[in-house]
Order: C-alpha cells, then structure tokens, then sequence
C-alpha cells in the first residue's frame, strides 16, 4: 500500500507534511507505515484515498475492480478534475481556492477575464 501512497503523492505533488495536513493523519504514523511498523486503519486508508480520489481497491492494491464505483458522479466533472490534475498551474488555483470566500473567488474571476481581454487588445 504504501508504494501505490507514495506514487500518488509524487502525482498530486503532496509531502507526508501536506498529507498529514489535509488528512489529520499524523507525520508519525505516515513514517510507521512505511517503515513497516504498523499497518493502517481503514478510516486511515479511506482518509488517504478520499484525498487522492481513488478507491481504497486501488490504494490497496493498485488496480480499481471492473465495475466498481466511480469517484465522479459524470463524464463532465471527471473531464474537469482531469484538466486541473494534469494541469500544474490549475491544481495552484484550486489548493489556492478551498479556503477563499465566494466573493474572493469573484474578483479573480472578473480579473483573470480582464487578463484575457487585455491579452486579446479588448481593453476596456
């Protein structure tokens, strides 16, 4: 399990440090898993996939099971979440966003459209 945890850290650009962040799952306990000390938990595990957007299968063993379930609820969504995945700068914007206010998220909204306008000689 934990070669599978840490390819999908190196993927999502995530430390032990950020994981155990967003998790609550301590920096001591990442470190006793993968010296072999202690096995995880299931809430552990399932924390960890939930964060990665894979099913505990896959975290387990590294193959999702034909037919299982899907972490996106649409085709659409799931062609979005790839965007931002693959996309360096985007998954910057989406970590930046989590925390910001609807408001926030306006205003730079309305100014990365002004970028775009200016970009394209539409100043206004």
């Amino acid at each position: 399990m934990y070669e599978i945890f840490e390819k999908l850290m190196k993927e999502f650009g995530y430390t032990a440090y950020k994981v155990s962040v967003e998790t609550g799952i301590a920096q001591s306990t990442l470190s006793d898993w993968k010296k072999g000390k202690s096995i995880p938990k299931i809430d552990k595990i399932q924390k960890i996939a939930d964060l990665f957007h894979v099913s505990v299968d896959y975290l387990m063993t590294g193959e999702e099971k034909e037919g299982g379930e899907t972490y996106y609820f649409n085709e659409e969504t799931k062609k979005i979440a790839q965007k931002v995945f693959e996309n360096k700068s985007l998954r910057m914007l989406m970590d930046s966003a989590q925390d910001a206010t609807p408001e926030d998220i306006e205003t730079v909204h309305s100014m990365l459209l002004a970028l775009k306008r200016k970009e394209r000689g539409n100043i206004d």
